[in-house]
This record gives structure tokens, C-alpha cells and sequence, in this order.
């Protein structure tokens, strides 16, 4: 069974950070770049918001023989890799963008 896509707006993840604390972020888009699926994070305050605009990137994993298993992610150390795929994400954006306002006009 695949995941549902009604909710995709309510999809969020839990992060353990360094520190130990958690964050809850808001997933916005799984990317796919030379075979290595990457994550966009939105990270949430306690209300469930995000103020500054922040967004994350992690290298996202699922185990392809346990769909069931929580799927892993991995920080990003490269950091010409985490430009590539922040370029990768603004182009994702335009993209979503744009989409919406075609919507629009036709709505």
C-alpha cells in the first residue's frame, strides 16, 4: 500500500537534534538527484509554525524491503552537495509556483 496523498499537507516528521531536543518539521517535497533522494524540511514551532522561513535538507532513505520501517535521514556534511540540492529545491518552488497560478487563472 502506498502512502496517501490526501493528506500531504498534514505529512510531518520528528528530528532528533545534537542537543537532544526534538523538532517537528513539515515535509514539503522528497527530491530525487543522481539516484540519492533528498528531503525538505519546514521546521515547526510549538504552535505548529514556521517564522523564519527555514527550510532543511536531509538525504532521505527508505528501505525498499520494509516499507513499513520509519525511513532514515541523513545530514548533510558536503556542503556543495547541500547547494545543489538547494538550487534543485528553488527550481522545485518556481515550479510549484507556477503550477498554482495556472490553477488560478483557470479556477
Amino acid at each position: 500500500m502506498g502512502r496517501s496523498k490526501e493528506n500531504d499537507e498534514e505529512m510531518t516528521v520528528e528530528l532528533d537534534l545534537e542537543d537532544g531536543s526534538k523538532v517537528v518539521c513539515a515535509i514539503i517535497t522528497i527530491l530525487t538527484l543522481q539516484n540519492q533522494d533528498y528531503i525538505a524540511l519546514l521546521p515547526l514551532d510549538e504552535n505548529g509554525e514556521n517564522t523564519d522561513g527555514e527550510v532543511w535538507f536531509y538525504r532521505y532513505h527508505e528501505d525498499e524491503n520494509n516499507p513499513d520501517a520509519e525511513p532514515e535521514l541523513t545530514y548533510i556534511e558536503d556542503e556543495a552537495e547541500y547547494e545543489i540540492v538547494a538550487d534543485v529545491f528553488d527550481e522545485y518552488l518556481d515550479n510549484a509556483e507556477f503550477d498554482e497560478i495556472v490553477e488560478d487563472e483557470e479556477g
